[in-house]
């Protein structure tokens, strides 16, 4: 079932005497339970598309659809109650609350849908213990590893069982190590709960977690890779054959 269709979209920066076009006429789809990659040079458009889908932005022209939802057309009340329901976001620099413990920073949203305390509760702690971060739920931000943190951002952007979660460069703030135990729960959060992802990333490695990758060259679409049966390793192969064409700043 598509979940998420972006129809003809353009983003038009600037005023007629210097215009720049950082998304022409991008088209594409996203199925429920599918883990997309966005991949790109930087200032190829990935990040400005994402923004664009996550409502942050607004389209010069073109439609975005989520669950039949134009969501290009939403405005004031309306808009947040969409961004509060119906998305979850990651973000590289992870946009914790500094005065609030990890259980709080997972339980905000569901506090401002009115979600019942003893719900808030179980729903917190059953997250924290899937994701492996039961342990920190006491614990302030600056008590956390970088590893750390990026979880408890995947547990408050999962916690309100978004309809499609945005994931802005998660692994850019992250060492290897971290990076890897990142992504693996990514893959666990889409096979587990057939979470729909949608991740910006210029890292090949990262990509190749995930099940399909889109490759964004000067504002449009320049090629897409399916994973298929490939192993994760063949996967990267190929998206490496890409990027190499590509060019630019792309690792």
């Amino acid at each position: 079932m598509e979940l998420l269709q972006i129809q003809h979209i353009e983003k038009y920066y600037g005023n007629k005497s210097m215009l720049t076009k950082a998304i022409d006429d991008i088209s594409f789809s996203v199925h429920a339970g599918e883990f997309v990659a966005i991949m790109g040079a930087s200032g190829s458009g990935k990040t400005t598309l994402l923004n664009c889908i996550s409502t942050i932005d607004r389209v010069s022209a073109g439609f975005i659809t989520l669950e039949q939802t134009n969501i290009t057309a939403l405005k004031g009340k309306a808009l947040n109650r969409f961004r509060r329901e119906k998305l979850g976001f990651i973000f590289q620099d992870f946009n914790l609350l500094d005065t609030l413990t990890a259980f709080e920073n997972i339980a905000l949203a569901l506090s401002i849908q009115k979600v019942p305390a003893r719900e808030i509760t179980e729903r917190v702690e059953s997250i924290a213990k899937q994701l492996g971060i039961a342990h920190v739920l006491k614990k302030y931000p600056y008590q956390m590893s970088g590893g750390e943190k990026q979880r408890v951002a995947c547990a408050r952007a999962i916690v309100t069982n978004p309809r499609l979660i945005l994931a802005d460069e998660p692994t850019g703030a992250l060492d290897s190590r971290s990076s890897k135990k990142l992504l693996e729960q990514f893959e666990f959060l889409n096979r587990q709960f057939q979470a729909t992802i949608l991740m910006v990333t210029h890292d090949s490695y990262t990509a190749s977690y995930a099940s399909r990758v889109l490759f964004i060259k000067d504002g449009r679409l320049f090629h897409e890779l399916r994973r298929g049966l490939d192993t994760r390793k063949e996967f990267f192969d190929q998206i490496i054959d890409v990027v190499t064409l590509l060019g630019g700043d792309v690792e």
